[in-house]
């Protein structure tokens, strides 16, 4: 098992690198950089001559090579934690990121728990009760889930609250704690802004999980195991949670590796729409403004993220089904 670990973990690090690497290049490839998309901006008529702007393009460190900058900015990370500086915030990129991260991670969770609670047990429900009223209903509510974005439920719910009820419900605190200290009281603010955007953040992902988990245990109900295992006289329930279940949550295992950065980086829009504070919007803004370090380095944490799921996903796959780590071991 150490082997296997270690092994993957080699592969987590290789992987980060190289999508650091590729990250920070695609960012430059767009015409121009943050300061020639600052001065279009501005709408400048000549204002800013060539002399000026060489000055600020060499006080930007943007008169280097990109490789001088990527291993700048690299060597700046591994060495020091230093992500550089926001051109457009002036402020160092980790402060920045350090603001909205935790409440970007602390929604993911909440959403992924969100998630596997409401899927798991639907699933085997839908399969345990085949082509019942039930299972219909939920095939029916699934397939509107996954066809319906995620951010056109946000809209719809903000005009429902707004022009029906009176209430505003964007963002992830009220106005009196936003620029406040934490406090219990933040913190109990939090957990009652929390819920609206789990629910629909986590829709799409629950209705999708729901349809996995139903066709893997009615794969499995169909082998013989499961009829030998009645046959001796194993009550239905227990029957099911021991051996079925148990191999049919297996591959909903390897999803982790997707779901963690997917409700990180997919919800930009819902984010806007709700108006919250996590990285999304941040992220969109730097692409916009070609904020290189602040925008290179929100699209290295989205992939630490997904490296990190992917590995969280292959331990737990070779910890559930031995098979898996001693063949990739």
């Amino acid at each position: 098992m150490m082997r296997f670990v270690l092994r993957r973990l080699a592969y987590a690090l290789l992987t980060i690198w190289g999508v650091s690497f590729v990250a920070f290049i695609i960012i430059q490839l767009p015409p121009g950089d943050f300061l020639t998309t600052s001065i279009e901006r501005m709408g400048d008529d000549g204002a800013v001559g060539e002399a000026q702007i060489a000055v600020l393009r060499e006080q930007y460190g943007l008169d280097q090579p990109i490789w001088v900058q990527y291993f700048k900015w690299i060597s700046g990370i591994v060495l020091h934690g230093d992500f550089g500086q926001s051109f457009v915030y002036h402020r160092p990129v980790a402060e920045l990121i350090g603001q909205r991260l935790p409440l970007t991670i602390a929604l993911s969770i909440a959403t992924i728990v969100f998630t596997w609670a409401m899927a798991v047990p639907i699933g085997i429900y839908s399969a345990v009760r085949q082509y019942s009223l039930g299972d219909y209903a939920v095939t029916i509510l699934g397939f509107l889930g996954l066809a319906i974005p995620s951010f056109l439920v946000a809209l719809v719910l903000l005009y429902v609250s707004y022009n029906f009820f009176g209430q505003d419900v964007g963002g992830l605190f009220s106005e009196r704690y936003i620029d406040a200290p934490w406090s219990f009281g933040k913190v109990v603010d939090l957990l009652k802004h929390m819920w609206i955007p789990v629910a629909i953040t986590g829709l799409a992902g629950t209705a999708s999980l729901i349809r996995v988990m139903r066709a893997n245990l009615l794969d499995e109900l169909r082998k013989p195991y499961v009829a030998a295992a009645r046959a001796r006289g194993n009550s239905e329930t227990r029957l099911i949670v021991k051996y079925p279940v148990r191999v049919a949550i297996a591959p909903l295992l390897s999803t982790l590796g997707a779901v963690l950065p997917a409700v990180v980086s997919s919800g930009e829009v819902v984010a806007i729409v709700l108006s919250l504070q996590t990285t999304g919007p941040l992220l969109l803004s730097s692409l916009q403004t070609q904020d290189m370090y602040l925008a290179g380095s929100l699209i290295f944490a989205v992939s630490v993220l997904t490296v990190v799921g992917t590995l969280i996903s292959d331990l737990m796959l070779g910890w559930a089904d031995p098979r898996i780590r001693h063949r990739y071991s």
